[in-house]
């Protein structure tokens, strides 16, 4: 159906090999015939949970971000590791940054958040009937764990304060979920 619109690979070089992102220069054959260069990052996926309380409360982090030197309001994230299943990936971040576990879990969706120039997705899960626990944080990870209501996040969003692109749709769906919307 889309064929017209494929570009394909004629040569591929590693430009950069990370801890967990590699660089990759590609060159492809356009549509027409064509050839191009394409320079993207290969990233090996993560998983984002929203926690919400059984008050509709919702579970939000305060974490630094070196690139942007700022601190953002996120949901829970994290890398997925090599042959790790997605829903374990979410159930361990979970954990491992808030000490909160959940009895009820749901896959909302995947998004591609830097299709340009990456390869990255986030599987978004949802996280219900929360109990407290230990943080296990990694070495040299920080960051704070809050409860907000869902208004509060939306307000945020639409003020800006709240820019981290999987937090805007994960509250997004949140929202749709939460109030009978859209059924998963």
């Amino acid at each position: 159906m889309d064929e017209h619109l494929k570009e394909t690979l004629v040569d591929s070089e590693l430009v950069y090999e990370g801890g967990f992102l590699k660089v990759r220069r590609d060159t492809v054959r356009l549509p027409d015939g064509k050839t191009s260069t394409r320079e993207y990052f290969r990233h090996p996926g993560a998983v984002v949970i929203l926690p919400v309380f059984e008050d509709g409360t919702v579970l939000l982090e305060r974490q630094f971000r070196y690139p942007l030197d700022q601190v953002f309001l996120e949901f829970p994230a994290g890398k997925i590791e090599p042959g790790e299943d997605r829903l374990n990936c979410a159930q361990r971040e979970l954990l491992e940054e808030t000490g909160y576990t959940a009895k009820h879990w749901e896959f909302v969706c995947t998004i591609h958040n830097a299709i340009a120039y990456s390869d990255e997705f986030l599987e978004i899960y949802l996280a219900r009937d929360l109990t407290a626990g230990e943080r296990q944080l990694d070495d040299g990870e920080f960051l704070d764990v809050f409860r907000a209501p869902l208004a509060d996040i939306l307000e945020w969003v639409k003020e800006g304060k709240i820019t981290d692109v999987k937090t805007i749709i994960g509250t997004f769906w949140l929202e749709k979920i939460l109030n009978g919307t859209w059924k998963k």
